[in-house]
């Protein structure tokens, strides 16, 4: 399970860049790219070193969680490949890259996508006791 935890953190933060990388230049449809300094919502904005510093708390404990919750390797794959997308462009830009525009949502890209999914597999997993 371990290789399966690290493959697919690995492959959704390629996935990630990889689109945000291509769909730089594109505008039509669901496709708006927009920068974002801030975190959901646009909340936070200019607050780069503290979404740095809970990008890298959260990266943290989802390695605890997975070392102690081994068979909920998915959720929590999804949940750090999305963080590790996310703090790459922080990291690197002092803001995120989001294309994903739905109108009735805030933009968003495909990092957050995976956290959404990650913990809401999670939450259900918890209220399920199948951890």
């Amino acid at each position: 399970m371990k290789n399966n935890f690290l493959l697919l953190t690995l492959l959704i933060i390629i996935i990630d860049q990889l689109t945000k990388i291509s769909l730089k230049n594109i505008s039509g449809g669901i496709i708006t790219y927009t920068t974002n300094t801030g975190a959901a919502f646009s909340l936070f904005q200019n607050s780069t070193n503290i979404l740095i510093l809970i990008s890298g708390i959260v990266a943290i404990s989802v390695v605890y969680f997975y070392k102690k919750y081994p068979k909920s390797y998915i959720p929590l794959a999804f949940i750090l490949g999305g963080t590790i997308g996310n703090l790459i462009d922080r990291i690197y830009f002092g803001y995120v890259r989001d294309f994903i525009d739905l109108k009735i949502w805030p933009i968003f890209n495909v990092a957050d996508s995976f956290n959404v999914i990650g913990v809401t597999i999670l939450i259900y997993l918890i209220l399920k006791e199948k951890i």
